[in-house]
This record gives structure tokens, C-alpha cells and sequence, in this order.
């Protein structure tokens, strides 16, 4: 990941499990955890957590240690979040995303980890990989060598990840493991008919390439035919090089373009300049990174209707 995310030390895991709740932070209500009489899941980000309650219901106590509004890829982990996931009976999370939530796991007794990138499959994605406007521009982004983490926009893998955290629940706490089946196929047959309205909704457009802020789309766009043109890489506030920035503008007159997408949760400047200089809109496509008061729904399947009619709406759905 870029290197402004920083990696707590060892020393700094170990100090904080040992200051544990005597520390408070401004996410100290996210690390309200564990030592429930139900199955603690301690999630780390929306995504993880949205899985978690559906598949768990009334069985489980799901915590979230990013909290609504807070950008994923910056979060520092508290010494009271650290004390949460040693005392919680599971920890939720997406290898590779948060850093500081990697150290902090890694290290901690939590009996029950799931990773939910080792549940489906990752891939390279990025301004260098799948879009010709990208071609042609020399700046360099280290991020772009890693794996895409963003694989719970792409409601296939999604999907997986959902009968992947099933299954560990029914493993983890047998007792329950009936209902976590029942509801994960639930999930699964919601995410399935999701995937199903996307298929069909973005199948005939008057074009196939869209731009947005950063990279986050690079699943979906691949699922179902389309090309992610990204201002950024996969860091949201990261800054475009001129010359990527000519590239796109080119690119969206050539490819009959309208739309620059921006996210709720990160700037929306360098979006609205683009489309200034270039003649285009500018709209929202949301990562569903978090949810809100500015997120055009209130869950995962809302917000994703959502930008699927945000889509629709750019390319010219016939």
C-alpha cells in the first residue's frame, strides 16, 4: 500500500494490548466489543461488517473498527480496538487493505480469523492494466504492483466471500452453524440476482468506458464488460500526473465519455477540475467503503442499485 499508511510496530501492538481499555480514541464506540453472551465478530470495515450481520443475525455482536465516514485504507488501530479483537471470538477482515489492521492480527490470540481476500480471488488492476488511456502515461504508482483489494464491488466475489464467512461461522460456533447456513444462502441467492441486474443493466450502452477518481472499480468493470479509466491508482488521494490527465481528456472525447465519477468519502476536486476542463458531468459512484448521510442508500444492495443507475445513466443504456 502507499507508504503515508503507516505500520504499527510490534512495541506499539504490545503497548496497547497491555494498555488495552485504559486508552480511548475518537473510534473508541467502533471498539465496543466482545465479551457479549453472542458470537463476537470484530469486522474491519463496512463491507466485512454488512456480511457479518446478515449471515449472523441475531446470533452475532458485530463491531466495526472503521467507523462511518472514516476513510478504510487510513485507519490507525487504538489500544482499545487492539484490546477488542484479543477479546472478541472472531476478526473479519481483507488482507492488504488496512495495514495497521494486518500488524495487530497477526499478533493477536483471536481464535477465529478470516481473511476475506483468501475466500475469493485477487487481481491486478490499475491505470497500467486495461485501459488505453493509461498507455500512454509515465507516472509511476507504486501502489498499482499490488493486488486490488476491492473485491466486494463485484457482487460474484462477493459472493464467495459471503459462503467463505459462513462457513467459518458454522465452524466456529456450531452450535448456530444451521442458521448461518440458511441465512448465507439468503445472501447468496440476494448477491446472485444483484449480479444478474448489473449483467443485464450494463449489457447494451452507447459506450463501455467510464472514469473515476481512483481505482476501486476495476472488478465490477471487468464482470461486466466495461473499462475503468482512473484518475488515480488504487490510492484514493493520491495526485495524477499532467500528462494522465491530458490522456483522459483525450480519451473521453475518443471514447464519447460524459461522466468523471467521484466518491462520498474522498475529495471531490480533482474530479471536478477534469470535468471542467473537459466538457464532462461529474457524478457519484460509491466504493461502499462506508455508509453515511451522503450515500445514496443505506446498505450494500441500496447503494449498489445505485451506482448501477449512476452507470446507466453515463454510458447511455439502450
Amino acid at each position: 500500500m502507499n507508504v503515508r499508511r503507516r505500520h504499527i510496530s510490534g512495541i506499539a501492538i504490545a503497548a496497547a494490548t497491555t494498555l488495552g481499555l485504559g486508552t480511548l480514541s475518537a473510534c473508541s464506540d467502533s471498539a465496543a466489543a466482545a465479551n457479549t453472551d453472542k458470537f463476537d465478530v470484530v469486522a474491519s470495515f463496512y463491507p466485512l461488517q454488512y456480511l457479518a450481520e446478515q449471515i449472523g443475525g441475531s446470533h452475532v455482536h458485530v463491531t466495526s473498527l472503521t467507523t462511518p465516514g472514516q476513510e478504510p485504507h487510513d485507519l490507525e488501530i487504538s489500544a482499545q480496538q487492539t484490546a477488542a479483537i484479543g477479546r472478541s471470538d472472531a476478526v473479519l477482515y481483507l488482507k492488504n487493505l488496512q495495514p495497521s489492521v494486518d500488524a495487530v492480527v497477526s499478533q493477536s490470540e483471536v481464535k477465529t480469523k478470516i481473511d476475506a481476500a483468501s475466500l475469493t480471488t485477487e487481481e491486478k488492476h490499475g491505470n497500467e492494466v486495461g485501459g488505453h488511456a493509461a498507455t500512454h502515461d509515465t507516472s509511476k504508482n507504486d501502489e498499482l504492483a499490488g493486488l486490488d483489494p476491492h473485491i466486494w464491488l463485484d457482487p460474484v466475489r462477493y459472493a464467495q466471500v459471503a459462503e467463505g464467512v459462513g462457513k467459518a461461522f458454522e465452524k466456529a460456533d456450531p452450535k448456530n452453524a444451521a442458521d448461518y447456513r440458511t441465512r448465507t444462502a439468503a445472501l447468496v441467492k440476494r448477491l446472485d440476482a444483484l449480479n444478474t441486474e448489473f449483467r443485464t443493466g450494463l449489457a447494451n450502452t452507447r459506450t463501455k468506458v467510464f472514469i473515476t477518481t481512483h481505482a476501486a472499480f476495476g472488478y465490477l468493470a471487468e464482470r461486466y464488460g466495461l473499462t475503468e479509466e482512473a484518475i488515480n491508482g488504487l490510492d484514493p488521494e493520491s495526485e495524477p500526473s499532467a500528462k494522465r490527465v491530458k490522456d483522459l481528456e483525450k480519451m473521453a472525447k475518443a471514447d464519447g465519455v460524459t461522466t468523471v465519477f467521484y466518491e462520498t468519502l474522498v475529495s471531490d476536486k480533482t474530479a471536478k477540475t477534469i470535468a471542467a476542463d473537459a466538457n464532462l458531468k461529474t457524478d457519484v459512484l460509491d466504493p461502499i467503503e462506508g455508509i453515511t448521510k451522503k450515500s445514496r442508500g443505506t446498505d450494500y444492495f441500496s447503494v449498489q442499485q445505485a451506482n448501477l443507475k449512476a452507470l446507466q445513466k453515463a454510458l447511455g443504456s439502450k
